[in-house]
């Protein structure tokens, strides 16, 4: 099959592919490209999960577009098919949906410096071909972790359990819970996601964990932004909202990190006031300082609300082994269940598990720096899209793809072909690529990238920082290395040109 070439490839359909399309086509229309997508739906996450009460873990402000208002104030926490939704019409409104092909897994992309050009080698997952694209540059908005398979660790006895074992990820269609007894397994934001969500129809929802995740409850309605729009235009309403809530986001973190007990006893403190006095405190109490891990968050504390009502338990203990009804905890417990809910987290995956190579020698990204949490030290005209772990992705992602126009047009107005970051600073020391105690992170440490000890290699999680750096510091930094080289001549032209 022929080759198809685009100035630039975008590999992923999902909140931040389709963002990365919006701001190419508005700050560099004359460029063309197309978006590659492995599934056969625009949203990535957000179309892929479908299990019960799925929702996003951050507000639609921050969660949603800079250039796209959120309009629905009564959902600030926003359920999977509302976002996805969102994202579907992000993309036909700007045409970005006539950009995909869907059903395209991305296997490898091989960077060849005599043409100054990306060879990107993708599977047809429908006929089984293979496709070969060109491109100029390349962004991954692909997330970060496997499409294909969560983690899910093997427990001893799974084969004598009678009932349905299930990973979030791969919920079956139709299943039905009612007046089942139902074990999930996990504390972390799909978990206390599932279990009020599940009360609706199960008999009894048991959430089981190892160890407890701070909780916070947070309203689900704006009545602030309600009001504001009889008088300002929505544009208006959802700046003031996103400025709002960025700023508590940002307060509540930094507060997180320099005065961690203020936190955890305001954190604590409210768990306590909605679970009622005579609540065991110790499966809402972690063992470490708030946001070392990720902080879940509940709308109008729903989880909170099942669980007074005794419609929802939750258990700290250990597995021992699976059981032909349920489970057996280390303590001596047995926990009866019709359906186990294996919600163990993800399986962390950079740029969609494709190879990555330079000239055909292989690019070891893991031993890599990061640049600005956008490129990688020295590999030519790639960027990925990783948004924060500590607030909403989209705020890092809308302010990535804008950089990264940016770069293009410096590159267009200086007639640069390559663009890669290269250090030349001895003092710059390597460290790991996300400062987080999470499971998922520890687990996946030896596929990541590295990031520096100062800038421009340090990611330093912060939006008011990532804002000066990445939208109004000047692109010529000594560090981003620009060249234009030359196509290689066969020996017999170049002794023939001499």
């Amino acid at each position: 099959m022929a080759s198809k070439h685009v100035d630039v490839l975008i590999i992923g359909a999902g909140l931040s592919g389709i963002g990365a399309a919006y701001h190419l086509k508005k700050n560099c229309p004359d460029k063309t490209y197309a978006l590659l997508e492995g599934r056969q739906a625009i949203g990535g996450t957000w179309d892929l999960f479908r299990y019960p009460g799925i929702r996003s873990d951050s507000d639609m402000y921050t969660l949603g577009y800079s250039f796209k208002p959120w309009t629905d104030y009564s959902k600030i926490i926003a359920d999977g098919s509302t976002i996805r939704d969102y994202i579907q019409e992000t993309a036909r409104e700007n045409g970005i949906d006539k950009k995909i092909s869907f059903g395209r897994k991305v296997t490898s992309a091989n960077w060849d410096s005599s043409k100054a050009q990306w060879v990107t080698t993708v599977q047809n997952v429908g006929s089984g071909e293979t496709e070969t694209w060109t491109s100029s540059f390349v962004i991954s908005c692909t997330g970060y972790y496997n499409y294909d398979a969560g983690y899910r660790p093997e427990f001893p006895g799974e084969k004598s359990f009678k009932g349905t074992i299930i990973h979030p990820q791969h919920w079956p269609e139709n299943l039905d819970y009612s007046g089942k007894k139902v074990v999930v397994i996990g504390s972390g934001a799909t978990a206390v996601t599932l279990v009020p969500a599940m009360t609706d129809k199960a008999a009894h929802v048991t959430m089981l964990q190892r160890s407890p995740t701070y909780v916070a409850s947070i309203p689900q309605n704006d009545l602030i932004s309600q009001g504001l729009r009889r008088f300002l235009p929505e544009m208006a309403v959802y700046r003031l909202g996103r400025t709002r809530n960025l700023g508590l986001q940002m307060g509540v973190y930094n507060l997180s990190m320099t005065r961690p007990k203020v936190v955890r006893r305001i954190l604590l403190g409210q768990v306590r006031a909605q679970v009622g006095k005579d609540f065991d405190m110790k499966h809402f109490t972690p063992q470490y300082n708030p946001w070392e891990e990720r902080l879940c968050a509940v709308p109008n504390g729903d989880l909170f609300k099942v669980l007074r009502k005794g419609k929802a338990s939750v258990v700290t203990d250990h597995i021992d082994s699976f059981t032909a009804n349920g489970i057996k905890l280390k303590s001596g417990q047995e926990l009866e269940a019709d359906i186990i809910i294996t919600a163990t987290g993800l399986d962390l995956q950079l740029m969609g598990g494709m190879n990555l190579s330079v000239d055909g020698k292989a690019f070891d990204a893991p031993k890599a720096m990061n640049y600005k949490g956008i490129m990688f030290e020295d590999l030519p005209n790639f960027g990925m899209i990783f948004g924060y772990t500590n607030a909403s992705w989209t705020l890092k992602a809308d302010i990535s793809s804008e950089f990264i126009c940016r770069l293009l047009k410096r590159m267009d107005k200086t007639g640069a072909r390559q663009v890669m970051p290269h250090n030349n600073d001895p003092t710059v020391t390597q460290e790991p690529f996300v400062a987080m105690r999470s499971g998922y992170i520890q687990r996946a440490a030896g596929k990541l990238p590295r990031q520096g000890n100062k800038a421009p290699w340090r990611i330093y999680m912060n939006y008011a920082l990532d804002l000066a750096m990445l939208r109004f510091k000047g692109i010529d930094d000594g560090v981003l290395q620009f060249s234009n080289p030359q196509p290689k001549t066969s020996a017999k032209a170049a002794k023939a040109a001499a």
